[in-house]
């Protein structure tokens, strides 16, 4: 793939994963991207998860023929992007790598050395030159690593952007991007909101034309779209009108009434993102939550404390920083009914949630006064 006259893609597609990062379902398979910047010098940004190093290395050689790389910038140690370093090396051992100090402690770890013979340290304002291509190395700790950098080109005006802009997905599948982004977003980089708006503050004296991420396509037009859901989603704000219904159910009492109330609100014209925490992706469920502006959380009291699944996801948002958004709860018990109350603790140290006036508290099954809560809650929820 050509990216511009002179930055060639050399990334490979993953169908064999099931789950990314052990947890993220993946059907759609990933990429780990890797380019190569062809100039009086040659750079290779980023390597590939070690399963596909004899490939990528391939790809490497085609790319740029019988000359050897001068230049290996590593932007992120995960092992997705970082984890055939060593097989590099073996391949090219007179090319130098060049990455922040932080990622140079981490290769200690992982490989046992820090490349002391070939290495250059970069940080914040480093310049490489290629020849027509200058380099500038710009640091983005903890979106979503500490040791994290990106790089502009300022001859392409292309910035290599590491995890940010990344999406699930290999490159031979085609979607849309910002469902497999959000969920990638938000599983991933969500709790680094803060950070995300510092890189997007430096990235905003930047002129950019193109934007080269790790994992999905290269992002060439209509950057504004992008860059704007960025924003939103890294300054919490919600990014759609609608209501996500998050619930669990045991005997499907609790579920007629995540029903109903469902059916009340698309009565009144709103949006409803439905999600059963015990059978869906929990992960999409999350993304759901961070989509929309409002969200109903209906459990039972289980074991003196909430449904597993209830907890999991709740922890999920807390752990994300969910915030910024309109919240209510259903709550379930054939006995000292108490889901609400430890709901309502889980969340109290989130910033700006309004909690729902009304609340719904079902004894065991859905009574005639249990329809008359869900459809004031739906006339709360429908303003």
């Amino acid at each position: 793939m050509i990216i511009t006259k002179d930055i060639k893609y050399i990334g490979v597609n993953d169908h064999e994963i099931d789950l990314f990062e052990g947890q993220y379902e993946v059907p759609c398979g990933m990429a780990y991207n890797s380019y190569a910047i062809i100039d009086e010098k040659i750079a290779i940004m980023d390597s590939v998860e070690i399963r596909f190093a004899d490939e990528w290395i391939s790809n490497i050689k085609e790319a740029i023929g019988e000359r050897t790389p001068d230049y290996l910038v590593i932007q992120h140690m995960e092992p997705d992007h970082s984890s055939s370093i060593l097989e590099f090396t073996k391949a090219f051992p007179k090319t130098a790598l060049v990455a922040s100090a932080k990622a140079f402690s981490m290769m200690m770890g992982f490989f046992g050395t820090e490349f002391t013979d070939r290495r250059i340290v970069v940080g914040e304002g480093s310049t490489l030159s290629l020849g027509k291509h200058d380099l500038t190395f710009i640091t983005a700790p903890m979106v979503h690593w500490p040791e994290v950098i990106v790089t502009y080109d300022s001859y392409d005006k292309v910035l290599f952007s590491a995890d940010g802009f990344g999406k699930f997905g290999a490159l031979d599948y085609d979607d849309e991007w910002a469902c497999e982004a959000r969920r990638y977003y938000f599983g991933i980089v969500g709790k680094y909101g803060a950070q995300v708006q510092a890189l997007l503050k430096k990235m905003k004296v930047l002129d950019i034309e193109i934007i080269c991420p790790l994992h999905g396509p290269v992002l060439n037009e209509n950057l504004g779209y992008y860059l704007n859901l960025y924003d939103t989603w890294s300054s919490y704000r919600p990014e759609n009108e609608g209501v996500c219904i998050a619930y669990t159910s045991v005997y499907g009492n609790t579920e007629v009434a995540v029903k109903i109330l469902a059916s009340e609100l698309e009565k009144r014209g709103v949006k409803v993102a439905l999600n059963e925490l015990a059978r869906c992706d929990i992960h999409e469920a999350v993304e759901d939550a961070f989509r929309y502006d409002r969200l109903v959380l209906a459990t039972t009291t289980y074991n003196a404390d909430i449904f597993p699944f209830m907890k999991e996801f709740i922890g999920h948002l807390t752990e994300r920083n969910y915030q910024n958004r309109r919240v209510a709860f259903i709550e379930n018990g054939s006995w000292a009914p108490m889901a609400t109350k430890i709901m309502k603790t889980m969340l109290e140290k989130s910033k700006n949630l309004i909690f729902a006036e009304n609340e719904v508290r079902i004894i065991s099954s859905v009574h005639e006064d249990n329809v008359v809560q869900l459809k004031a809650l739906a006339d709360e929820f429908s303003k």
